[in-house]
């Protein structure tokens, strides 16, 4: 079994950075729901506050290195110019969606919200995770402004699930491929 080097950065980009960015961000949801619901003050101890900081911080973390990884990693290998002369676009993933009618709304719509839209989630994600550190005492008086972050951080959520989805149906029609090839077992050892 073997994988190429784009191919590892390119599942690190997706499934480990954007996959658990969205397992964060939907962790990030339950905390806000928690405490725009809630009546009086949180139960939460200082050592759990302190947990849901980390958890918070780690969050923006994921968010910025899927986009990150993605923009300044991933993106300039799926669009590598084609050589004069150079028939199979197989390692050219943008060319080879835009060579064909049926694929080429991939990168038109899709492509277009991973290169743009995409990058909104970590930014506000990063915005939620500053007020709910910031004003985590808070509840009571400020039910209104976490009602307000829920929202953007339902947006970013949105965001950045439609961005996965979009990367994934991409790289099932055009993969971001080769590099150094790594060989994970060699024939049944």
């Amino acid at each position: 079994m073997q994988i190429t080097v784009r191919d590892l950065v390119t599942m690190i980009h997706g499934m480990l950075f954007g996959g658990f960015f969205l397992m964060a961000c939907f962790g990030a949801l339950v905390l806000l729901h928690r405490s725009v619901i809630s009546q009086g003050p949180a139960n939460v101890t200082e050592r759990g506050r302190g947990r849901e900081r980390v958890f918070l911080v780690v969050m923006v973390l994921l968010g910025w290195a899927a986009v990150l990884s993605g923009a300044y990693v991933v993106y300039p290998w799926y669009r590598a110019v084609v050589p004069p002369g150079v028939m199979n676009l197989g390692a050219y993933p943008q060319r080879l969606l835009m060579a064909d009618a049926h694929t080429a709304g991939w990168h038109t719509l899709g492509m277009e919200w991973k290169e743009h839209v995409a990058w909104m989630a970590p930014m506000l994600m990063t915005m939620v995770a500053w007020v709910m550190m910031k004003y985590d005492d808070a509840v009571e008086e400020h039910r209104r402004l976490r009602s307000i972050v829920a929202v953007f951080a339902v947006v970013a959520f949105l965001a950045a699930g439609v961005a996965g989805e979009f990367g994934a149906l991409i790289d099932k029609h055009a993969p971001v491929e080769g590099g150094p090839v790594i060989t994970l077992e060699r024939d049944g050892k």
